[in-house]
């Protein structure tokens, strides 16, 4: 077992701990905050590959000592490798999910203990006590494990926008809690009827017990269970019907809380994607309905984005319709759609993160949010203005950026996956998102400035800068290097596709 594994999660939890009984020691909560976010992409580079077991409780299949004891016919039954502890694995495609995540996680901190007058113990608490969350349910090969952290990871993001001080943040807030208080414990009842069926929480167990013929998987109580993980999954990504609050829950956010909630719903959204896929991918109707609700996601949310008023409103319903590109690859289910589908995911987080922190500067310089009362900010600003371009053309897919490489991809899987009508679609969005962005940075920067405009602030910390700089050049590294992302998911979708 690696000691590395279980760190990942422990350390942002006892951090977050920390920062909370610390609170009001500001140069306390700050030097804390910063070590701590500085180590997290660290410590995923530096670990192992392999599993981690919880209390030592391996399978009989890794005790050497204690199966050399035993009958023939435990060793040629499910017992043999049956997995009583809670069980994480860390693999390749884990490895850089939460690298990019890490990464988003510290240049968010960084940003919010600059951007503030005095750092929040509280504030900072929620923000690691999300990364964490997402980090074990990107690492759990548990089903009940991956609810409780899917919960918690709901309950730091509604925190994280009580925290924002942004108007009506607590109405957004509690509707989001009300929504999640039947959407979750229908998750929870999917599990419980894959534990009834299959008497195993252990996802790699279920999946055993399907392939194995234990159980039957063409009945209709794991059709059932699928539906409701399914509606889970659309909750906690923002897919429709919750794309509307989802995007109000980014714009209630500060920009650097959108930008890591953003983070954590790319990562959920990837993480239980591929445990429903890893259960029912030889159930064609499952798939499908993961392409149809990211269709929906992509068409509303960008049609939505259109119709707002509201900069962060706009961006908001941009990031879900985003994600749909994500939910197609899988949805296919070929192993160049999926490979391009997790391209995707690491991109969307790493580029949403910027246009969510670029943007945020607007708020930060003016007050405002709604363009009509904004214009002429090139004057100011025209290097911010420059970054926040650059970070519109690569959400928008143009080269050689990397989201061009990863919507290329996904494009020619669906062609190749004989539904080219899906390429045609995702590029004619492509095209929208790009209208919309220049439409809101022809009003922020380029348009005459309106009479009476007054700038709150002059300059932007040097900390938002230095972040957005960050995620372009990762951006464009994995815009010409794209195997370095890709090269991660060879194993991860061998075992998806059956």
């Amino acid at each position: 077992m690696n000691p590395l594994i279980p760190v990942m999660v422990v350390l942002p939890i006892l951090c977050a701990l920390l920062l909370n009984l610390l609170h009001g020691r500001d140069r306390t909560v700050k030097a804390l905050a910063v070590a701590v976010a500085v180590l997290l992409p660290v410590i995923p580079l530096l670990a192992g590959y392999g599993v981690h077991y919880f209390g030592g409780y391996a399978p009989l299949s890794e005790n050497s000592t204690i199966a050399a004891g035993l009958p023939g016919s435990i060793k040629s039954s499910y017992l043999y490798s049956f997995h009583p502890a809670i069980t994480y694995v860390f693999g390749s495609a884990q490895r850089i999910f939460l690298v990019i995540l890490s990464v988003v996680t510290f240049l968010a901190v960084l940003t919010s203990l600059n951007e503030v007058r005095r750092p929040s113990g509280v504030y900072a608490f929620l923000m690691f006590m999300g990364t964490a969350a997402v980090t074990a349910i990107v690492l759990t090969d548990d089903i009940f494990n991956l609810y409780v952290f899917f919960e918690i990871a709901a309950l730091a993001q509604v925190g994280v926008v009580l925290c924002s001080g942004v108007e009506r943040n607590y109405e957004t807030a509690l509707k989001y809690m009300m929504i999640g208080g039947v959407a979750a414990p229908m998750l929870l009842l999917g599990v419980a009827i894959l534990l009834a069926l299959t008497g195993n929480v252990n996802i790699s167990d279920i999946v055993y017990s399907m392939r194995s013929g234990l159980v039957n998987p063409g009945s209709p109580l794991f059709l059932l269970a699928s539906a409701l993980l399914i509606f889970g999954w659309l909750y906690g990504t923002g897919l429709p019907p919750f794309h509307t609050i989802k995007s109000a829950i980014y714009s209630k956010a500060l920009p650097h809380g959108s930008a890591l909630l953003q983070a954590f719903s790319v990562f959920t959204f990837t993480a239980l994607a591929i445990v429903i896929l890893r259960m029912f991918y030889h159930v064609p109707l499952v798939r499908w309905v993961m392409v149809f609700f990211s269709l929906a996601g992509m068409v509303l949310g960008i049609s939505m984005a259109l119709m707002q008023t509201d900069l962060r409103r706009m961006i908001g319903f941009l990031a879900v319709g985003e994600l749909g590109y994500i939910g197609i690859g899988f949805g296919l289910g070929t192993a160049a759609s999926i490979s391009a589908g997790l391209f995707q995911a690491v991109n969307e987080a790493l580029i949403t993160a910027c246009i969510f922190l670029g943007f945020g500067t607007i708020f930060y310089m003016t007050g405002k949010t709604d363009p009509e009362d904004i214009g002429g900010l090139m004057a100011y600003k025209p290097g911010l203005a420059g970054l926040v371009m650059l970070s519109g053309f690569i959400m928008a897919g143009v080269p050689p950026f990397n989201v061009f490489q990863s919507k290329l991809r996904l494009i020619q899987a669906a062609i190749q996956a004989g539904v080219p009508e899906l390429g045609i679609l995702m590029i004619l969005l492509s095209i929208v998102t790009f209208m919309t962005f220049m439409r809101a940075f022809y009003s922020v920067y380029l348009k005459p400035e309106p009479k009476g405009m007054e700038l709150e602030s002059r300059s932007v910390p040097r900390s938002t800068v230095f972040s957005m700089v960050v995620l372009i050049i990762i951006c464009t590294v994995l815009g010409i290097a794209p195997w370095l992302a890709t090269s991660h998911f060879t194993a991860l979708i061998q075992g998806l596709i059956i």
